[in-house]
């Protein structure tokens, strides 16, 4: 008998370190952005960073700077992930986002912060580590748009974006990545009631007038008002 009882204990004396989150929902407020590629999500992103104070942070922008930063030890893996239309692994990514978390809350009064974190989480071991070690979110906004239009419009900004992944291969690569990977993430927190879907297939600044609406139903107002 006394051989059973270490396995038992010993988790319970670590899972408390785990699962505390480095930033507190109360004075920090995380909302997903998630959409397949050419959803519109990075043009969406940047009217509620000028309307609604957050800091736009780009999952997919932090990894492409970390593979072309000279000697980062993790260029070169994640150039090929990127590459090859794959999810870079979880712990690359979310401690890319803690670090550009804490240097923009360090630089802000008070120490709080409204964050849009586009493209992220695209994975459900990405969405359950940061909840329990980032900061839980207050929801995901989700841009649901169909493939053919994604990719009309991916197709489009590959001629002047100048990114590796905005040709016809890597793009049916990543419908296929964000359909069976990301669309169990936003099943797992509608399920729990934290998605706002928005029809993406309108023009931009149609679709925007439906975020501003439900944005206010969510209880975030425009800034100064």
């Amino acid at each position: 008998m006394p051989a059973v009882n270490p396995p038992v204990n010993k988790p319970q004396l670590t899972a408390p370190e785990k699962d505390v989150p480095t930033f507190s929902p109360e004075a920090v407020s995380v909302v997903y952005v998630l959409g397949g590629p050419g959803a519109g999500k990075g043009t969406q992103c940047a009217n509620l960073v000028r309307d609604y104070g957050f800091k736009h942070l780009s999952a997919g922008d932090l990894l492409r700077a970390e593979q072309n930063r000279q000697d980062s030890e993790f260029g070169g893996m994640i150039r090929e992930y990127i590459a090859d239309g794959k999810i870079v692994p979880m712990e690359v990514t979310v401690q890319l986002l803690e670090n550009a978390m804490t240097d923009d809350i360090q630089s802000r009064e008070g120490g709080g912060g409204r964050f849009l974190i586009d493209g992220f989480p695209r994975k459900m071991d990405q969405a359950i580590k940061f909840e329990e070690a980032v900061c839980p979110s207050k929801f995901t906004l989700f841009f649901d748009c169909p493939e053919d239009v994604m990719q009309e419009r991916l197709i489009n900004r590959g001629k002047t974006s100048g990114r590796a992944d905005d040709n016809a291969e890597s793009i049916k690569k990543r419908f296929k990545t964000f359909v069976e990977t990301s669309m169990p993430v936003v099943d797992y927190f509608e399920k729990q009631g934290k998605v706002v879907k928005v029809s993406a297939i309108k023009s931009p600044d149609e679709i925007y007038e439906e975020v501003k609406a439900r944005m206010k139903q969510r209880g975030f107002e425009m800034a100064g008002k």
